[in-house]
């Protein structure tokens, strides 16, 4: 059974894998920072912030497409990233 911590630090982790995959797509990557104003340079600066992580799994949660293609790759259930938004605090549900 995984305690609190391990459960939020798995969905960091995540969170990570997501922001990596939206990475490897420039089409992605643009739409990212457009929607969460972030900038090229605040991609590492706040990679261990969990409010980032909140805006990457938010931003992913946006598109069904984008969870499937996600999950997909990383072999993970599409239901993935909505546990790990919400083993960060997100009380919002998503569609």
């Amino acid at each position: 059974m995984k305690t609190p911590q391990n459960q939020r630090e798995s969905a960091q982790t995540l969170a990570l894998r997501a922001l990596a995959w939206l990475l490897a797509d420039e089409e992605l990557t643009g739409l990212f920072l457009g929607a969460t104003g972030a900038s090229p340079a605040d991609l590492r600066a706040r990679a261990q912030d969990a409010d980032f992580h909140l805006a990457i799994l938010d931003f992913l949660l946006m598109d069904d497409q984008w969870v499937v293609a996600f999950c997909d790759g990383q072999g993970l259930p599409y239901t993935a990233p909505m546990q790990a938004r919400a083993a960060l605090g997100g009380t919002e549900e998503w569609h």
